[in-house]
């Protein structure tokens, strides 16, 4: 099962695609993550990626793109966490996986109010120190979601691909919302 998670940033993407990967045996691959990784290795795609982090403006799509691909016939499937944020890698993901033919079987939004992802987002700066989540860089963050990930919510709609979930609340509680979405029926 090939699964797609995406929202704004605080959203619960992460939490939740990890609970989720770990709940349906399938491999979890967050594209945040990853380019944190590389950042701290100091590596030439953490340099070029970090630059544009630290501003709160996204990875260029081809940099993005091309670290996903690799990764995307691995395993029994994969939740996708942090990708596609633009319509340009939407398109590139269902080549991907038209190519290698592979259904992309769910998308899943998460729908959170902006104050409360303001909050939460400086929450987790605070328990763990996060250099991209100051204010400044999580107004920016925001904005650019809107600009660009918005526009995949609309992709995904129109193509009749798109579940969407509140985000809100208890993540046990948003997790039973997930996986009923995901099966059809809450966690036994």
């Amino acid at each position: 099962m090939r699964i797609v998670i995406f929202g704004p940033p605080g959203a619960g993407k992460g939490t939740q695609g990890v609970r989720l990967a770990n709940a349906l045996n399938i491999s979890h691959l967050a594209t945040g993550d990853m380019l944190r990784t590389e950042v701290a290795a100091g590596s030439e795609l953490g340099k070029q990626a970090g630059q544009f982090m630290d501003r709160g403006d996204l990875v260029p799509d081809d940099v993005i793109i091309g670290m996903i691909q690799s990764h995307l016939t691995e395993g029994e499937g994969m939740v996708l966490d942090g990708f596609p944020r633009t319509l340009a890698q939407a398109s590139a993901l269902d080549e991907a996986l038209a190519g290698a033919g592979l259904p992309l079987d769910r998308s899943v939004y998460f729908k959170v109010d902006r104050k409360e992802l303001v909050k939460r987002l400086l929450n987790r700066a605070a328990e763990q120190g996060r250099s991209d989540d100051t204010p400044e860089t999580i107004n920016r963050r925001m904005d650019v979601y809107e600009e660009q990930t918005a526009p995949v919510l609309e992709y995904y709609g129109a193509a009749g691909k798109i579940i969407e979930i509140d985000g809100t609340g208890h993540p046990d509680d948003v997790f039973q919302r997930l996986l009923f979405a995901v099966n059809g029926e809450p966690e036994a």
